[in-house]
């Protein structure tokens, strides 16, 4: 018996509990923190109204809440087929994918509301770095965090060609100037902001940096091999 191996399967399903729990708690945590609001937006929403429901943030985050179940059902099924025909890693894989995308459009959603006179006058830029960090508050902050988050989180886990911070880095740049572009666009009363591109960047590094365990890393293959003549 050889007691220096060290299987690594043997430490998946420990990653899959530890990631499950860790998505548990932050969704509880953040739930926990806006119950009250979320509780006002109930009503409107499971009335199937969309205005007073998908038009404020409260709602978004409350639906998003409650579409939870058919997410998880959602990961459950691509992992089943997946593991089918015989794909590795069909549970990281599946809940990458639905991560990533469940858990950043709702943000990208409420980033795109417009504000109070939309359409009215021409967007407004903000290019001077910092000066507008100060006026968010801890609530604007953690939101702009929270934007790309997911993206951070799961890209890699996804992607081989995403697992590195400075790729992660340039991600999160483009798709936040993006957001803000978009917002200078089509005129939705919002201020397209540089310090909103820092903030919403930073979310998506320090997401990734926690998901690094489970990063889809290229496996390294071995170079040609000389075959000797003669």
């Amino acid at each position: 018996m050889e007691h220096g191996a060290h299987p690594s399967g043997a430490f998946r399903p420990t990653r899959r509990i530890v990631l499950a729990s860790l998505l548990f708690l932050g969704l509880a945590g953040a739930a926990f923190v806006v119950r009250r609001p979320l509780l006002m937006s109930a009503p409107r929403c499971l009335a199937g109204r969309w205005q007073g429901c998908y038009d404020t943030f409260n709602g978004v985050v409350f639906m998003t809440l409650v579409g939870l179940p058919l997410a998880a059902l959602v990961v459950w099924a691509l992992a089943h087929s997946r593991r089918a025909v015989g794909v590795a890693q069909a549970w990281r894989t599946s809940l990458a994918e639905v991560g990533m995308v469940y858990g950043t459009v709702p943000f990208v959603w409420m980033t795109l509301m417009p504000g109070a006179a939309p359409g009215v006058g021409p967007g407004r830029v903000s290019l001077v770095p910092l000066r507008d960090l100060v006026t968010m508050g801890p609530v604007g902050i953690g939101g702009n965090l929270l934007v790309l988050a997911a993206l951070g989180f799961f890209a890699p886990m996804r992607f081989a060609a995403l697992a590195s911070v400075p790729r992660i880095l340039a991600l999160g740049v483009g798709c936040s100037v993006l957001v803000e572009t978009a917002q200078y666009v089509l005129w939705l009363d919002r201020v397209s902001s540089v310090d909103d591109v820092l903030v919403n960047t930073t979310g998506a590094v320090l997401a990734a940096l926690a998901s690094r365990p489970w990063w889809q890393v290229p496996s390294e293959r071995p170079g040609p091999t000389s075959v000797p003549v003669g």
